[in-house]
């Protein structure tokens, strides 16, 4: 650079003032002699405030992102995955942090009678025993148990015991292992947060785990080699067991960082879709809002966008001193950024200091803030509200307090606490000072703690707190950032239990697009590389809004598009060894791997030449997979986990886009389930998309086709009886009737007869069915379709219309739905724009009910000639 444009050396110099190009951009500008170094004269007119216009919210843009939430996800027992690598032999030298409730001593006896050296750490002074470590030799792994300990009642601890809990925790963690990152031991952190990592019904215990968690699996992204664990129990005084997991997961299962026991199940955190809900209530102008970290630019348009909808009461709570509209030098850096950049520059030099890139941007960072922090005020002001800034230290519980003291008379109450506050400083372990971790975990973390703490005599309605991907999923130079956001979450999980009147939500950001840090330097691109979307800041500026009017149960969201590298496997089967699993059936018959966030998958080939489910289900010619047979899917996916449960029902099917067969070519249909606990049944929620070339671009297209959920439970349901009688009633339709105007082949014609049943119909199971796949079912599909081809001609009759299946409500079964002769199948309109249907068989137990089946009508017309003779059955 100092050839290419002349410029003298700087002795002075420091490349850590360089982090990013831009840096070195800004300093080669500031020392040349282009008119964006000239000086310029300082601006002190006391023109009017300038007015800051957020960006605005789209509740529109928020339905373009998948809205999912973290679930507890069944995974496969130990003994169902493959090892993970690691030996724990006689060459073995692990580091232990042990609990105070003895699981620490137990493992200590079974490491050592497998050989392993076992050094265990006093938590008061581990250094000693650190430096004893790494003398004698590499140090292959670290058992950390802190967290198994209760650090009791939150309510009931002060700051200090709440950073002496942490400490001992998480802060003592971060230095043991950055101490031994050169070695890249194995990881395996425990802790108490009731075995689902705090995603049950129930909320976490021991909430200061999730430090230790968030911690985990950052370190597990910084170090991809290394096995991380962090094994999540329920409370209780069992030591031996817990301390025989610890080891399991040790030496299998290289596919997971957060694995849990809970019902004697083995859990971990998966990602399960969950819309907005359909309707919402509107902020009321009466709310009471209290903001934390006021001044960002990204909070402040969201209070912006609450402003505009609530009007309402605003504290808005940040370090950043209360903006002055008057200050000349926030006007001139609102109205030209970068023609201030270099007057910055010339004031140091005209002070004789150097303009290191470093200075300047410390500076526009505090002008920044002053800015948003303005705008936020103005646009409550502006919507008709009020607002209040408080400059406070969050770190400060007497700052806070005296904060609270002003928001207590004010208001009297808090309708939503936004926990907004927080700062990121990336750097991986051995460049992370101790001083970094400490303020990047206390901002958040102590933040929190003391508004709750100061606020804990006001009535406080929703609590929500800005948390991240990276709390999430962990990301590498952020094991401080991760952790201080898995704590908050975790925290708020807890409120289920301590506050149980209080709706809490974490909120899992990724990096915004068009506003806040995300968006400088290089950081949009190094996001496009790994594949991470950066959110619209239209969406993100209206999701707390949105949230905050629909009502919704989750306590933690994850606001992303695709999350790429983010989000990745650890281990290409997941960590489930294939051979374990058995097909399950005509449609489960390739069990491909496990996933993380999306549950066991399954990839089926179908060959329409030669499966007869498909070549008798042609549209227009075209083999397409009939609904009733991605129905048939997801039931045997589902069970593959848990072979000895009952499939019961499989609800909320949708069948979004059909499955076709071009060109009469094998497709390879992926089908997920994931499989999470409800109540006393388990609950697989289900996917089944394909990929597709397309012809002439080389294309792929990725496509869901059908969604749904199938439940299990341990007993098969009894549906019961339907004893009502049911006679045919003249005229019939014939079979040559039915299956002229459908279009199905000889494997689906599964109408005998069919006639008008009250205000609905009834259809007679055919007999001497050609064979519709060469294994058996789970679900009874022809039944199923029985169903749907009944209410169909009902539809034809009565509506003069053909339909394909949109919608199922659910799908309930008593136990095996064989096929037989004798079955009859009864229709009616629901009342809501479906049909509920009955299948029995002579005498009339009930063999399976479907519920709230809805179609959507194919374009064409039915001719006249077609038509007629359902109308004349189905009117009577």
């Amino acid at each position: 650079m100092r050839e290419r444009f002349g410029l003298a050396r700087d002795e002075t110099l420091q490349v850590r003032d360089f982090p990013t190009l831009t840096h070195v951009v800004g300093w080669v500008r500031d020392n040349t002699a282009g008119p964006a170094t000239a000086a310029v004269p300082e601006r002190r007119d006391t023109a009017g405030p300038p007015v800051i216009t957020a960006v605005a919210g789209d509740l529109a843009a928020t339905d373009r992102i998948t809205r999912r939430v973290p679930v507890p996800a069944l995974r496969p027992e130990t003994a169902a995955c493959v090892p993970t690598g690691i030996t724990l032999d006689g060459d073995t030298r692990v580091v232990l942090l042990p609990d105070q409730g003895g699981v620490g001593e137990a493992l200590a006896t079974r490491l050592t009678r497998l050989g392993v050296q076992v050094l265990t750490l006093d938590p008061d002074h581990p250094d000693a025993a650190l430096d004893d470590a790494l003398a004698g030799g590499p140090v292959h792994g670290v058992y950390w148990l802190a967290a198994l300990d209760d650090e009791g009642d939150l309510d009931g601890l002060d700051l200090d015991g709440w950073r002496a809990a942490l400490h001992r925790r998480v802060r003592t963690l971060y230095a043991t292992m950055r101490r031994l990152y050169d070695d890249s031991p194995f990881l395996v952190a425990a802790t108490r947060l009731g075995g689902y990592h705090g995603y049950g019904e129930d909320g976490a215990t021991c909430p200061l785990g999730g430090a230790v968690t968030g911690f985990a699996k950052a370190y597990r992204r910084e170090r991809p080699g290394a096995l991380v664990k962090a094994v999540d129990f329920a409370s209780g005084r069992k030591t031996a067991a817990l301390a025989d997991r610890l080891v399991d997961e040790t030496l299998r299962d290289p596919g997971c960082v957060e694995v849990g026991y809970a019902d004697g199940r083995r859990w971990g955190v998966g990602l399960a879709v969950r819309p907005f809900p359909a309707t919402g209530t509107p902020l009321g102008s009466d709310q009471v809002f209290l903001v934390t970290g006021a001044a960002g630019s990204i909070v402040s348009a969201i209070t912006a966008d609450l402003a505009d909808a609530a009007r309402g009461t605003f504290h808005l709570f940040d370090l950043t001193p209360a903006p002055d509209p008057a200050d000349p030098d926030l006007r001139r850096y609102a109205e030209d950024r970068e023609g201030f950049k270099a007057e910055l520059a010339t004031r140091l030099r005209d002070r004789g200091e150097r303009p290191t890139p470093v200075l300047i941007d410390r500076a526009l960072a505090r002008f920044e803030r002053l800015q948003a922090a303005l705008a936020a005020v103005q646009a409550v002001e502006r919507a008709g509200g009020t607002a209040h800034y408080h400059s406070v230290d969050l770190t400060d519980p007497g700052a806070v307090e005296k904060a609270m003291a002003d928001v207590r008379a004010i208001s009297g109450r808090i309708d939503v606490l936004l926990h907004a506050a927080g700062v990121e400083i990336s750097h991986t372990l051995p460049d992370k000072e101790p001083a970094e971790f400490d303020l990047v975990l206390a901002v958040k973390g102590d933040g929190l703690f003391n508004v709750l703490h100061a606020a804990r005599d006001l009535p406080l309605g929703t609590v929500v707190a800005f948390s991240s991907v990276a709390g999430r999923f962990g990301n590498v130079g952020q094991t401080d950032y991760s952790a201080a956001n898995d704590l908050q979450c975790k925290v708020l999980s807890s409120l289920r239990r301590s506050r149980p009147g209080i709706h809490a939500l974490a909120v899992d950001w990724t990096a915004w697009g068009g506003i806040g840090m995300a968006t400088r330097g290089s950081i949009p691109k190094v996001m496009e590389m790994a594949g991470v979307e950066m959110l619209p800041a239209a969406a993100g500026v209206a999701w707390i809004r949105r949230e905050l009017t629909c009502g919704t149960a989750d306590g933690e969201v994850v606001v992303a598009g695709e999350l790429g590298a983010m989000a990745g496997e650890y281990h290409e089967a997941g960590g489930l060894d294939l051979a374990s699993l058995s097909p399950g059936g005509p449609m489960a018959a390739a069990p491909a791997g496990f996933s993380v966030h999306d549950g066991l998958i399954v990839q089926t080939t179908l060959d329409p030449a030669a499966t007869p489910f498909l070549d008798d289900h042609r549209i227009d010619g075209t083999p397409v997979l009939p609904g009733v047979m991605g129905i048939e899917a997801f039931a045997e996916v589902a069970r593959l986990l848990v072979p000895g449960w009952h499939v019961v029902a499989v609800e909320d099917v949708n069948f979004s886009a059909p499955v076709k067969f071009y060109r009469d070519e094998p497709r390879t249909l992926r089908v997920t389930a994931l499989l999470r606990p409800a109540g006393a049944d388990l609950l697989a929620e289900c996917r089944l998309s394909a990929e597709r070339t397309l012809p002439g671009t080389g294309e792929v297209q990725r496509t869901t086709h059908f969604t749904g959920s199938v439940r299990l439970s341990a007993q098969p349901y009894d549906l019961g009886r339907d004893d009502a009688e049911v006679h045919p009633q003249p005229p019939e339709l014939s079979p040559a009737e039915v299956y002229r105007l459908y279009f199905h082949g000889p494997a689906y014609q599964v109408v005998g007869s069919a006639w008008r049943h009250g205000d609905g119909a009834a259809a007679r199971f055919a007999t001497d069915l050609a064979a519709p796949a060469g294994e058996p079912t789970v679900v009874g599909p022809r039944l199923v379709e029985l169903c749907f081809q009944t209410a169909g001609l009902w539809e034809a009759g009565r509506q003069g219309r053909l339909a394909l299946p949109a919608h199922v409500g659910a799908v309930r079964l008593g136990g095996d739905p064989a096929e037989h002769a004798g079955l009859l199948a009864t229709v009616r309109p629901d009342g809501r724009g479906g049909f509920d249907c009955v299948v029995r068989d002579d005498d009339g137990a009930v063999v399976l009910c479907v519920d709230g089946y809805r179609t959507v009508e194919l374009p064409d017309a039915l001719p006249e000639d077609v038509c007629a003779p359902f109308r004349s059955v189905m009117h009577g």
